[in-house]
């Protein structure tokens, strides 16, 4: 048997394992909305991934019962039964890991990370804040956008780092503030945004576009600007049909 025998034979013999739908684990502790806006793009087989556990610290969050609705494992973990948040973080960690994630999505999930938490992670963890980052870290960030009189606000996804709400910048989407908005009505608009960035940006690291660097993120191999990949206004309105 010659040399190139042999190998024709190996590869008209070779099959290679089918490659499994990335996997995703959800944090919550509330409503779960951006959950939902997840869970109806998995639905429709447009999130690149799956969702197998949505993971909650209050026991009564009514995204829990959006994840059992959907079919997804809803796991309980309440962060008052133990002592530190160090000890809760690691707890945390063995929960997740027994799901084998290929990304951790921060979804309205009201805990300050440990740093171990955070290193454990580091890379493959996102989260949605209710401002166009770096402005407004932190929280009430609609009421202290409306006190500052700004013409924009937004929310933005950004991976998860020590630094609280600083990580690299993926997408952010901006809204204009009207005349004579209020908090609620302000809230109202955001929310519908976060729900139309959040699923891309998750779509963009299952489907191995977005990867984190130490100099910040990447889309497609080309370094992300500041403030990611920013939509307008009119860009959001017109995907969301608003008049």
């Amino acid at each position: 048997m010659s040399d190139t025998d042999y190998a024709s034979d190996t590869l008209n013999d070779f099959a290679s394992e089918p490659v499994g739908a990335r996997r995703v684990v959800v944090l919550i502790s509330g409503s779960g909305s951006n959950l939902q806006a997840l869970i109806d793009e998995q639905t429709h087989d447009r999130l690149g991934g799956e969702i197998v556990a949505v993971i909650s610290n209050e026991p009564d969050a009514y995204g829990l019962t959006r994840a059992r609705e959907a079919g997804i494992d809803a796991v309980v973990l309440p962060h008052r039964e133990y002592d530190s948040r160090e000890a809760y973080d690691g707890a945390l960690i063995k929960v997740i890991e027994r799901h084998e994630p290929d990304l951790i999505v921060l979804a309205g999930f009201m805990r300050i990370l440990t740093p171990r938490f955070v290193q454990r992670f580091l890379g493959r963890m996102l989260n949605i804040h209710p401002s166009l980052l770096p402005a407004y870290q932190g929280h009430d960030t609609h009421a202290r956008a409306l006190a500052d009189g700004v013409a924009e606000h937004g929310c933005s996804v950004h991976f998860v780092t020590e630094e609280l709400d600083g990580g690299p910048v993926v997408i952010q989407v901006a809204v204009d503030v009207a005349e004579g908005e209020t908090e609620a009505s302000l809230k109202e608009k955001v929310h519908a945004r976060e729900h139309l960035i959040y699923p891309i940006a998750v779509k963009w690291f299952l489907e191995g576009r977005l990867q984190f660097a130490p100099g910040g993120a990447t889309l497609d191999g080309t370094p992300l600007p500041a403030q990611g990949v920013r939509l307008s206004h009119a860009d959001a309105a017109e995907e969301l049909d608003e008049q």
